[in-house]
């Protein structure tokens, strides 16, 4: 039998070894991190010679004067000023599994041993693959048969744009919500809804939007059916690809049911418009890997985008929209470690009881819910007015739900210890994408910072 030398390093003893041998070191020096702490006052001078260096690099300020040190405890992170921080944004829905999860450093410091750095679509290794392997195995039963692996949401959502348009050519336009989010690409910045990320750029008229669920009207899916149709109706044939995402991300974590779906979907492959799905913040974090599972409408999706937590980003696709040669490709289909990252999160949370009804995830979002809700009942009557979302994807609406009362609360979460973000147009929205790997006593510290952030306003 062909021995490789690759079998070699895998089953070095010496090495295997070593690396459990730094996991475990790396474990204990971890464990000392258990809550939120301030910083100091050498570190705040330290970290602002840092932020000095970033803002002169990159031309403008952080958000957030934050830079981490690289160690962390699960939902706990430590900044270089030396403060500990509660972080509930894992950098906008990446790190899933927090900071320094064993699984992932392992699985990194294996890639990391690896002859390249990047692999690609010419020449990639076996992590690629494993990857490939492993999203087949969450969508079997669905209509996909194939996944592009990429770089970045917005990579995938390109890609997904391209398969479509080819497939349904000469049609070319873009049906898209209202406050939806796509990307940063040029074409991605008109897919996403927002004037304020595309100053500048032209209008390429390719969009034709339609108003997302508003469960404060009894007539929604209705008013939206009927802009469907109108445009269906002025454009007809031109139309090529639907693009939705199943929870509303920059848009305000606006959830809507398979209700108001379906019958759009119909009417769509009614008139020959394909169906593309963006899960590029969703996937994983609904207690279901794909959120249209867990909605109950996967079986219309012709092309659906993920990323994010997968630390890589794909495209899955059915047979019938596998693009022609040349049209995708790319150096880049991700770093190694990114790569093996990657695999390792969604074998962690295959299996360790994240997903399902009762797994992890829903009883995250169930504990730290209810106690929301409990304090907006009490102490925070009128502070916090609403807890929304779905799984570890959640967001608060305080006071009036007005932009810069959403930016002060937001400073002062930071301040007291909490990294979140915003979302939403009005009302503006506190977002918290939240790591699968929070235990009931970080659920009450944050509670407890939150309560004590908003009876500061």
């Amino acid at each position: 039998m062909m021995e490789l030398l690759s079998k070699e390093v895998q089953n070095n003893e010496l090495i295997s070894k070593n690396l459990q041998e730094i996991i475990d070191e790396l474990q204990k020096i971890q464990s000392k991190i258990t809550e939120v702490k301030a910083p100091t006052e050498e570190g705040v001078k330290h970290q602002e010679t840092l932020l000095k260096q970033i803002d002169d690099g990159r031309g403008r300020p952080l958000f957030y004067p934050y830079v981490g040190s690289g160690v962390g405890r699960g939902p706990y992170v430590e900044l270089e000023d030396g403060s500990i921080k509660l972080d509930l944004i894992n950098g906008i829905g990446v790190n899933i599994l927090g900071h320094s999860h064993p699984r992932l450093a392992e699985a990194m410091m294996k890639a990391g041993m690896s002859d390249l750095v990047m692999q690609g679509n010419l020449q990639p290794n076996n992590e690629y693959n494993d990857m490939l392997q492993n999203l087949k195995k969450l969508y079997v039963g669905t209509n996909f048969s194939h996944a592009w692996i990429s770089t970045c949401g917005t990579m995938a959502n390109e890609n997904a744009l391209k398969m479509c348009r080819q497939k349904k050519s000469p049609a070319s336009k873009i049906l898209g919500f209202e406050a939806a989010f796509a990307g940063r690409s040029t074409l991605m910045a008109e897919v996403t809804d927002n004037k304020a990320y595309k100053q500048g750029l032209p209008d390429y008229d390719d969009v034709l939007r339609i108003p997302f669920y508003d469960h404060t009207n009894e007539n929604s899916t209705q008013v939206t059916l009927d802009a469907l149709e109108q445009h269906i109706q002025k454009h007809k044939d031109e139309i090529a690809v639907l693009v939705f995402e199943p929870i509303q991300g920059e848009g305000g974590f606006n959830v809507a049911p398979k209700e108001f779906f379906i019958p759009i979907f119909e009417m769509c492959k009614a008139n020959n418009i394909a169906i593309w799905a963006d899960e590029v913040q969703t996937f994983c974090r609904t207690g279901e890997f794909f959120a249209c599972k867990k909605i109950g409408i996967i079986e219309y999706i012709d092309v659906m985008t993920i990323a994010k937590s997968l630390q890589a980003a794909a495209t899955l696709y059915s047979s019938e929209f596998n693009p022609q040669p040349g049209l995708i490709a790319g150096t880049f289909a991700g770093a190694t470690c990114s790569l093996a990252a990657g695999n390792a999160v969604l074998k962690e949370l295959s299996e360790g009881g994240y997903m399902g009804e009762g797994g992890k995830i829903d009883w995250i979002h169930q504990n730290l819910k209810s106690k929301l809700e409990a304090k907006m009942q009490s102490s925070l009557k009128d502070r916090l007015t609403e807890v929304s979302g779905m799984g570890l994807m959640m967001a608060l609406t305080c006071f009036d739900g007005s932009k810069e009362r959403m930016m002060e609360i937001l400073k002062s979460l930071y301040k007291n210890g909490i990294i979140a973000f915003g979302c939403g147009r009005g009302p503006f929205k506190v977002r918290f994408l939240i790591p699968a790997v929070m235990e009931e006593k970080d659920i009450d510290h944050a509670v407890d910072i939150i309560e004590k952030t908003l009876l500061e306003f």
